[in-house]
């Protein structure tokens, strides 16, 4: 039964796209989270297409699983770097929205290769 997916997918897809919109609009919590971090303000407009690119590939991956996978390879590996810059930085406060979606991303990814 796909449904489990589809209820995270669009969850999560929703929340890639309010990340990657707030980085666009210079959103104040994510800026102070992200430059606490030394990630540049030049920065921000690629890594909000990373998000929407992965919201896109979760929701095409209803249909298509190899490309739900990928996608959510992408945005594991894009919070597991989020995450590790936080702890490089001594950040742990800064470091939790990021570790939360770190855990949504893995079980996405779970639950799209689970359910084939």
């Amino acid at each position: 039964m796909l449904f489990p997916y589809i209820v995270v997918a669009v969850v999560f897809a929703a929340v890639l796209i309010a990340s990657g919109a707030g980085k666009l609009a210079g959103a104040k919590q994510i800026v102070e989270n992200l430059t606490r971090v030394d990630v540049p303000r030049k920065a921000f407009p690629p890594l909000a297409a990373c998000e929407f690119a992965g919201a896109a590939g979760l929701i095409a991956g209803i249909w298509v699983p190899a490309l739900g996978i990928a996608a959510a390879i992408g945005v594991l590996l894009y919070f597991l770097l989020a995450v590790a810059r936080h702890v490089q930085k001594k950040d742990a406060n800064g470091m939790t929205p990021a570790a939360v979606l770190l855990i949504l991303s893995v079980a996405v990814l779970v639950l799209r290769i689970s359910l084939g």
